[in-house]
């Protein structure tokens, strides 16, 4: 699960604004459609994880309370990234995923299986690339820790 830190922070929703100006100069949390939004993309993204046949090892021994805390910390920290108006008070990203060896082969999968999610949500292509280059920001984070 705690894969899912960092990875869900792709996970975001319908692209909203009705002129080009205005989507220029709303935050990606508005123009990706708020807190709901989010938290759509999110459960989508974090079942594709958990059903994998090689992902779902980072979910084996959470219980549902563990579950509903990590699916929490990710939106709340996708909200931040994306300047919404929410904190967020987990781990950083080194500290979240110490001692889980994920791969490059991992971040990879991971990273096919949000663009796919942001798709199945229809989520326009400029949106989708600012989320893909947010996530694309936390790698080196992530692999190999």
């Amino acid at each position: 699960m705690k894969l899912t830190h960092t990875l869900l922070a792709a996970a975001l929703a319908f692209g909203i604004g009705t002129t080009a100006l205005a989507q220029d100069q709303a935050t990606l949390y508005k123009r990706l459609g708020g807190y709901d939004a989010l938290a759509a993309v999110t459960d989508s993204f974090l079942d594709r994880l958990a059903t994998d046949p090689k992902l779902g090892r980072f979910f084996v021994g959470h219980s549902t309370n563990s579950v509903a805390r990590i699916r929490g910390d990710i939106i709340s920290f996708l909200c931040v990234a994306t300047k919404g108006p929410c904190s967020y008070s987990g781990r950083d990203m080194k500290t979240s995923h110490s001692g889980l060896k994920i791969t490059d082969e991992d971040w990879d999968t991971s990273v096919r299986m949000l663009t796919a999610t942001l798709a199945q949500f229809k989520v326009p292509a400029a949106e989708t690339q600012e989320v893909l280059t947010m996530v694309s920001s936390l790698k080196g984070d992530i692999v190999g820790r």
